[in-house]
């Protein structure tokens, strides 16, 4: 539930503004919230200091809060075109259609927000238009890169190119905030192509009906489905609200192929059971979700019987095994067969986010003065900080939620100089 704040000179620039899902509010709860977000208590009390806030794209951990909180804030948010889609969708549910002030910005391009100059440099992730950005200030500049991953072979948007971020090394980059999320995993994460080949393989083996549950911001995974429905004679249909809208927002801004149909999903029980291939939500176990509706029997457009094949294609999320194994017993006791990633040498899922080989890349190319780690839980920013000095960085700040980084004139961290809590805004 990203929430990262910039501070100089009297004013603050925010960089994302994001939820979590199921999590206690409290560490000491028992109950979990569906929604949850970080307490912005003290940037709302002095709102007429944010300058501005940015969104790196359009996962729901980094603008899913936003129109939950953006009455506490009442400032400009900037970001690119897909994200804005996405932010105008969110924002027309909870009343704020047309209310707030959202300017699109380019790749490359640099806006003046207050005293900070941000400028946005494209990398590749798994939705479209996932941007890195710099943060200039008169005493320094800072490298946020956001959620990234080095893939040459992208399904969606332009191959990573190195180019951009070996050209900073030159801009004297005073800190680099980076992603931590694979920080514990060696070597480099696979490309969504390599995902795609995995399923083509996997799927055009299959007699019956494929199930494929998977996150429904990963339009790159979409259209690999498409792909992979249309080489194996399938017809691809999509059960879910948010899959339908984040398709849809796609098709608005230029991101999915014209080339790949989709089907009404009240089509699919009319169908042969070799020619269904259907995309739904609830890959992590969530009990409203069209795989938990699928394991009980009781879906709207589709059911599926024995020795169909149900396909995990996301990660486990820390924190939701026991929910997603609840899910596969209630599959396998009906003789339906599931696939998660980690029981086939097939690639059925690939990560969004830099194993160490990438962070090192990147720490080697940009060659900050300091390393911040966010975006993990503490061993995850603590192995970043080890991959940063093994590259050369010669500061690592390690910190939590709540800490202050000073970065200038000297550099040192106030630890819980915020109050850093959690907010539920729905809860079950």
């Amino acid at each position: 539930m990203n929430m990262n704040l910039y501070g100089h000179d009297g004013q603050w620039l925010m960089i994302d503004c994001g939820v979590s899902f199921n999590e206690p509010v409290q560490q000491t709860d028992v109950h979990k919230a569906e929604i949850v977000c970080a307490d912005p208590s003290f940037i709302s009390q002095q709102k007429e200091r944010l300058a501005g806030i940015v969104i790196t794209h359009a996962h729901e951990d980094h603008v899913g809060a936003l129109p939950f909180l953006w009455r506490r804030f009442k400032c400009p948010v900037y970001t690119t075109a897909f994200t804005a889609e996405i932010l105008r969708r969110k924002l027309a549910q909870v009343g704020l259609s047309g209310k707030v002030p959202i300017i699109e910005v380019a790749q490359h391009e640099s806006v003046n927000i207050g005293v900070f100059q941000v400028k946005w440099l494209a990398l590749t992730h798994s939705v479209p238009e996932p941007f890195a950005m710099t943060v200039t200030t008169p005493v320094g500049r800072i490298f946020h890169t956001g959620d990234w991953k080095i893939d040459h072979k992208p399904i969606t948007g332009e191959g990573f190119a190195s180019g951009p971020f070996k050209a900073l090394a030159k801009e004297n980059i005073l800190a680099m905030v980076c992603d931590s999320t694979n920080a514990l995993r060696e070597g480099y994460s696979a490309s969504e192509t390599d995902c795609y080949s995995g399923l083509l393989a996997r799927i055009e083996r299959e007699k019956n009906r494929v199930v494929v549950g998977c996150f429904s911001s990963n339009v790159a995974r979409l259209i690999a489905l498409g792909r992979v429905a249309k080489a194996t004679g399938r017809y691809l249909a999509l059960i879910g609200r948010s899959l339908t809208n984040m398709v849809s927002a796609a098709r608005v801004t230029g991101h999915w192929p014209e080339d790949l149909p989709l089907i009404d999903a009240a089509h699919l029980g009319y169908l042969p059971r070799e020619e269904v291939l259907a995309v739904v939500t609830g890959s992590q176990g969530e009990p409203r979700a069209t795989l938990s509706r699928l394991a009980a029997d009781n879906g709207f457009d589709l059911s599926v019987e024995a020795d169909d094949l149900v396909i995990f294609s996301a990660m486990r999320i820390p924190g939701n095994e026991t929910a997603i194994d609840g899910l596969i017993r209630q599959f396998q006791a009906r003789k339906i067969r599931t696939l998660q990633a980690h029981e086939t040498e097939e690639t059925i899922h690939v990560s969004g986010h830099p194993c160490r080989g990438e962070l090192s890349d990147m720490y080697q190319w940009i060659q900050p003065e300091i390393a911040i780690p966010v975006h993990g839980e503490p061993e995850h920013l603590d192995a970043n900080a080890q991959v940063a000095k093994q590259s050369y960085v010669p500061a690592q700040l390690v910190g939590r939620n709540g800490d202050l980084y000073q970065l200038s004139p000297s550099v040192r961290v106030y630890r819980q100089a915020v109050k850093a809590g959690r907010l539920a805004l729905e809860r079950h």
